[in-house]
């Protein structure tokens, strides 16, 4: 038996699978009816409880900022966008306010007769007009369409939801798997059942690994969609051997290779012909550009590409 089909059979789906399939198989089938190409964009961390109520867990750094800067630009780009997300983390158009407080964003008035009302503030409302205008577009189409988890499992079924849906439409769609999922983890029939009490001395914990759903996503779950995933390393001799290796071990398509410290100035885009390094100058920096706006231009050229050679 495979190690993926052993972890779903260990484990629980999400509060509202059932729901939430159907939301997605309804979004896959009315875009493809449609003609538009589909991008499913995984995004933000994965939580590993340590009990099975839980109330203490592993978590990673992620807060979704290149899933949810992507998808805009998907968006932009023409595409309907499954945003599979982190409960919390950061959501295409609100991302631009995160670090804002949203009182900060409006100010009181008060009219001729004294009554008091609420305003934007002068200094944000050019940035809010900006947004607000892509958001309604998007919001007229519905080409976007929100699915949030929490836990590992919960992404891991959300995942194979999705790309059984994509499975459908063959190579119109696009998986592009930015999630930062946790490589190790604890089998619920191991968990304990209650707070781990810290009058029981040191924790000592015993993890078992993640298997890598990368294999069956590609070779059965939706085996002629577009498929790019994320190799993230902090050792640059290593970075593009690991990506090369990833993408002869699961003959997916693309690779995008990135170092920890640069992740946001420069990435390689690796594929079993060619690398390509995608760089941002400091005058793009400057303008408030991203580099996830090259990184989606480039992989729209080769999934168009990608559909006429298919």
């Amino acid at each position: 038996m495979a190690e993926w089909t052993t972890y779903f059979e260990g484990s629980n789906p999400p509060e509202k699978y059932v729901e939430n399939r159907t939301r997605i198989k309804e979004f896959v089938s009315r875009h493809s009816k449609e003609g538009r190409r589909l991008v499913l964009v995984t995004s933000g961390g994965t939580r590993v409880p340590l009990e099975s109520r839980t109330v203490r867990f592993i978590d990673n750094f992620s807060v979704g900022t290149r899933g949810s800067v992507s998808a805009e630009n998907f968006l932009a780009q023409g595409y309907a966008v499954i945003f599979l997300h982190r409960l919390n983390s950061l959501e295409p158009f609100t991302r631009h306010f995160s670090r804002v407080n949203f009182l900060d964003l409006l100010s009181l008035t008060i009219t001729a007769d004294g009554s008091t009302g609420v305003q934007v503030d002068p200094q944000h409302t050019s940035k809010l007009v900006r947004v607000m205008e892509r958001y309604q577009q998007v919001k007229e189409t519905d080409t976007l369409l929100s699915v949030s988890f929490l836990s590992l499992s919960d992404y891991l079924y959300l995942l194979r939801a999705a790309a059984e849906a994509f499975s459908h439409i063959g190579p119109a769609a696009m998986l592009y798997l930015a999630a930062a999922v946790s490589d190790f983890y604890i089998p619920h029939n191991e968990l304990p059942e209650h707070k781990i009490q810290s009058a029981n001395g040191p924790l000592q914990i015993t993890m078992q690994m993640t298997p890598k759903m990368l294999s069956p996503l590609v070779k059965e779950w939706a085996p002629q969609a577009f498929t790019v995933s994320f190799k993230l390393e902090t050792d640059t001799s290593i970075l593009i051997i690991k990506a090369k290796q990833a993408l002869q071990k699961y003959s997916h398509q693309v690779v995008i290779a990135n170092i920890l410290e640069t992740r946001k100035m420069t990435v390689t885009i690796v594929t079993r012909d060619e690398e390509e390094v995608v760089l941002m100058s400091d005058s793009e920096l400057d303008t408030g550009m991203e580099i996830e706006e090259k990184i989606i231009t480039d992989l729209v050229r080769r999934h168009q590409k990608f559909c006429q050679g298919s």
